[in-house]
């Protein structure tokens, strides 16, 4: 069986049997549970055929530097693009991430997260989104606080917690079990239904739950909601590691970078807003 040359991802053991284990990311919606109890929303891949190349974890990083390539390039023209005509910003911010929002249940259910068209569609999509959302965090006509040094900041976060949660993953300090598994998907569900409640909230009372107003509250559920998204990179990695081990096809690389993706966008967006908070006068 091949395995992978990354050190990152030689801690687990090898999985018997000719099934590939699922890849799930917190938020990229419902899936399935295995027979071990894990939850799951990627597809159960049968073994390669012989004509068919078995993925590594060269397919894993190629694939996921192209998803995020074709998304930050999305992202500064639709930056550029709503820095010159700021009537733009709501419509990138609807129009992508509702788009981007359904592709992913698309690719959820109806199998697509090896379609590279799905995958690279919602990167560009969610480019949309995050770029103008990020303009709009940082220019003072929509409420924002001034200073697109903060982009930076929260780009900077965002791959310091995931560099940081490999070396986590590296030296076995937190071992994804189904039991953990269980636990980040439990709380994602959590910080899902309080923000949905607070959004219902806010329509009857003002700042609704304070969950989203920059007082302590929404520094303390921002920072949750961080941990969270960083948990939920042990799952990435774990899922990334089994679909190697397990000879996935080629393609499955494409899923991987698909949960990664909506991983990062999650966590950039989360890190971009507690930064709001501490650069709020």
């Amino acid at each position: 069986m091949r395995t992978t040359s990354n050190p990152v991802f030689r801690q687990l053991p090898r999985q018997e049997g000719s099934g590939y284990a699922s890849f799930g990311s917190g938020v990229t919606g419902a899936g399935q549970m295995t027979q071990q109890g894990q939850y799951s929303q990627y597809p159960q891949y049968q073994q390669a055929p012989p004509t068919t190349r078995a993925m590594t974890i060269d397919d894993v990083v190629t694939k996921t530097a192209i998803t995020l390539g074709v998304l930050a390039l999305s992202a500064i023209i639709s930056y550029g693009l709503t820095n010159a005509n700021t009537s733009l910003a709501p419509l990138f911010v609807i129009g992508g991430g509702l788009v981007g929002f359904v592709l992913v249940l698309v690719a959820t259910f109806a199998r697509k997260m090896d379609n590279p068209v799905v995958v690279l569609s919602y990167a560009v999509f969610e480019g949309l989104f995050v770029g103008a959302l990020s303009f709009m965090f940082t220019n003072i006509e929509f409420g924002g606080v001034g200073g697109s040094a903060m982009i930076a900041q929260a780009v900077l976060g965002t791959f310091g917690v995931f560099a940081g949660m490999l070396v986590v993953y590296k030296t076995g300090a937190i071992r994804v079990t189904p039991r953990f598994t269980r636990m980040v998907f439990g709380a994602m569900i959590g910080i899902l239904v309080l923000i949905v409640g607070n959004l219902i909230a806010s329509f009857f009372i003002d700042g609704g739950l304070g969950l989203r107003d920059g007082g302590p509250l929404a520094i303390v559920f921002s920072l949750v909601v961080i941990a969270v998204a960083a948990f939920s990179f042990l799952l990435d990695f774990d899922a990334a590691d089994q679909l190697i081990r397990a000879q996935a096809p080629e393609k499955a690389a494409w899923g991987v970078a698909l949960g990664l993706t909506v991983t990062l966008v999650w966590l950039y967006i989360e890190i971009l807003r507690l930064l709001s908070y501490f650069n709020n006068d």
